[in-house]
């Protein structure tokens, strides 16, 4: 049976998916790094800051600076880092990100790019220090694969959300 087929001119998108489609990816991101992967140094990328981030820097005032609290602790609960690091470390980054957007500044991809590297630092280290302070203040080699996959694997996710935002918001 043929079923005919209406004109996309003048429909609006759904509401739930344009709600639901950002933090149900950045919730997927997060339980990416619960992968039963075993190494001896941090090595996986966390995917969940990874596509916040690229939401973030896509959709500018789609996220409330608050958004990077719960979200951080859903993070939390997969990662495994002790419970309310990635809230906090999330909520500075949302609020820094804030004030660069409030000077009004153009940005373009590689300024995007530069952004989401420095906060990718920012988190890894600072989730590494928040787990062990003495002991890892002069350890940070060892998060260095970490970083340098995180900030080349940044691109590709930026992309991937931009593909699904862009199905989000079609009609």
């Amino acid at each position: 049976m043929a079923r005919s087929r209406q004109s996309r001119i003048g429909r609006q998108p759904s509401q739930l998916r344009i709600k639901l489609i950002p933090p149900l990816t950045v919730v997927i991101g997060s339980m990416i790094t619960a992968l039963p992967i075993i190494t001896d140094y941090p090595i996986l990328p966390p995917m969940g800051l990874l596509v916040i981030l690229a939401w973030r820097l896509i959709r500018p005032g789609y996220w409330a600076v608050w958004a990077g609290f719960p979200l951080g602790l859903i993070d939390d609960i997969f990662s495994g880092q002790p419970f309310g690091s990635a809230a906090f470390l999330w909520s500075v980054i949302f609020i820094l990100l804030e004030t660069l957007d409030r000077k009004a500044v153009r940005r373009d991809y590689w300024q995007d790019w530069l952004i989401a590297s420095a906060a990718i630092i920012i988190v890894l280290i600072g989730g590494m220090l928040i787990v062990d302070f003495r002991s890892n203040m002069l350890r940070l080699d060892l998060l260095l694969p970490q970083i340098l996959l995180s900030v080349l694997l940044y691109p590709f996710v930026a992309r991937l959300i931009g593909a699904i935002d862009n199905w989000r918001v079609a009609s």
